[in-house]
């Protein structure tokens, strides 16, 4: 299957794409476990996990859309004495997974802030993903579907909700967010005499809308790939 978007000069499926996706979200919601679940397809107990210590980082190879893609997945810490630590983890990411627990109502309650955080450190063109994790504690259910459907819906966000201990919805969150982002070529195409026209004068590396931000990328890495064989890039396993 094609791409679904992004001109001829960006849509090679030989040329494998750099990814940076950031996880965040209060402490204790799950986001280790899902990207546990999603990277290594297992899923450590909760009396058994421990707590991220700064940040923790995870690289995947698969394939959306047609396009080889490896992604550089960084898990931070929610805890608060962290944040001026994960805060710098932000540069270039071109993707933000929020992640909230389902029985935890003040973890849903916190997603404004870290919105606003993400509006101090981000471009407002990268795409983000708000998920309910803890899909199999549906009988403690503190938020809503609906209600956190139409919370991500007002922030243009994704949204999905997950169980990183039984895998449900979990290889999709990655999924959708590599396709929007994939949707958005300014994001990661490589800068090319063509190209350097409609992009409103930003210099090589910069992120869509990152006027002043800090979003530089290394575009080079991203045109230049990893891995030689089409078999390193498979789809999701969960």
């Amino acid at each position: 299957m094609a791409p679904s978007s992004g001109s001829s000069s960006y849509t090679s499926s030989s040329t494998p794409v750099n990814v940076k996706l950031l996880l965040i979200g209060n402490a204790s919601v799950g986001k280790s476990s899902l990207l546990l679940r999603f990277s290594d397809e297992a899923w450590i107990p909760e009396d058994e996990a421990t707590a991220t210590i700064g940040v923790d980082f995870r690289v995947h190879k698969m394939e959306v859309n047609g396009r080889r893609v490896k992604l550089s997945i960084w898990d931070t810490a929610g805890q608060e004495r962290f944040r001026t630590i994960t805060s710098a983890y932000y540069r270039g990411a071109q993707g933000i997974i929020l992640v909230y627990d389902v029985a935890n109502r003040e973890t849903f309650d916190a997603l404004p802030k870290w919105f606003t955080e993400i509006d101090t450190y981000v471009a407002a063109t990268v795409p983000k993903i708000i998920v309910g994790n803890k899909l199999d504690k549906e009988h403690s259910r503190q938020v809503a579907t609906p209600e956190a459907a139409a919370f991500a819906a007002r922030q243009g966000a994704l949204f999905l909700e997950t169980s990183a201990k039984t895998a449900v919805g979990v290889c999709e969150v990655f999924e959708d967010l590599v396709k929007r982002i994939l949707d958005t070529p300014e994001l990661w195409a490589p800068v090319t005499p063509e190209s350097v026209g409609t992009r409103s004068g930003r210099g090589s590396g910069s992120l869509a809308g990152g006027d002043g931000m800090p979003g530089t990328i290394d575009l080079s890495a991203a045109a230049a790939g990893t891995g030689t064989g089409e078999e390193e890039y498979g789809g999701c396993g969960c």
